[in-house]
């Protein structure tokens, strides 16, 4: 029988805490027993969340995950609050501000910035943790998402960031298999957070998009207490793959055919050809 990974006084450290995907694993984690320290850009939004928790095992810390010498300074201040470090979950993400572009239509340095979070700001925590988590045997989780195996048009920057955080994980789950350590890689469908809201009603155009290209049981938003209880199971479990929801585990599985199709389907598709023109002008504007 799986021995299993008990919370109880483990010291978790969430970056993107404030609200979420990483809020609700905050609230669902410190009901199993963890010890929190919450990081993301805002301090009042960490202390309000962190109300909710007993002082004595909560630090709310506001930090820039592009920041490396911030990212080991959270670290070291981590280490003289409780004394260790467990789980870190790299969660924090962030997509377009003012709606959906593509590549050809949108601005390089919110491109570039995209991809500077997403991606390099989950190097930067994960190499930070590093030392504690080898130490501890303790477990690295990624928020990934379904992007790593759906096609992102007009969301490039960040599906190839969810696409990249997806192998960072594979190499490091790897990597730690002689030490005792494990790295598990999240993948989140549609949540019901700030950086979908795009995709339902935020955005008419992008909105559209979804309706043409993805059936309706597909594209049905999940809350992000749904994610939480995924990821609390999966630490449990030391689970190197956690989906929520669970349909999506077959276009996992079969990524490599159902890549191929997907990328047939819209190379040949008018209305969404048309749909992506309508996005262009409007990105320009």
């Amino acid at each position: 029988m799986m021995m299993t990974y008990d919370l109880n006084h483990r010291v978790v450290l969430i970056t993107g805490a404030a609200g979420g995907i990483g809020a609700a694993t905050a609230r669902e984690l410190y009901a199993r027993g963890a010890t929190l320290v919450l990081t993301d850009m805002q301090q009042t939004a960490l202390d309000e969340l962190a109300k909710e928790f007993s002082q004595s095992r909560v630090l709310p810390v506001a930090l820039d995950v592009t920041d490396a010498a911030a990212t080991k300074a959270v670290i070291q201040k981590t280490i003289q609050r409780f004394g260790r470090l467990d789980v870190v979950f790299a969660n924090a993400g962030i997509s377009w501000r003012s709606g959906a572009s593509t590549i050809a239509s949108c601005d390089e340095a919110e491109f570039e910035k995209i991809v500077e979070v997403d991606l390099l700001g989950v190097w930067r925590t994960i190499r930070a943790a590093l030392p504690e988590i080898i130490r501890n045997k303790g477990q690295v989780l990624v928020t990934s998402s379904a992007y790593a195996f759906l096609n992102g048009m007009a969301n490039a920057p960040y599906a190839a960031s969810k696409a990249g955080v997806e192998m960072l994980t594979r190499c490091l789950r790897a990597e730690f298999a002689y030490s005792g350590a494990t790295a598990s890689v999240v993948y989140p469908g549609w949540t019901a957070t700030a950086i979908a809201k795009v995709a339902f009603g935020g955005n008419a155009t992008v909105t559209k998009m979804n309706e043409v290209g993805l059936p309706g049981w597909l594209r049905r938003a999940i809350p992000p207490e749904q994610v939480a209880r995924a990821i609390a199971k999966g630490v449990q479990y030391r689970r190197p793959r956690i989906y929520a929801p669970w349909r999506w585990v077959p276009f996992s599985l079969f990524r490599g055919v159902f890549g191929v199709l997907t990328d047939v389907m819209l190379s040949r598709h008018k209305v969404m050809h048309a749909l992506l023109q309508q996005l262009e002008t409007e990105s320009q504007r």
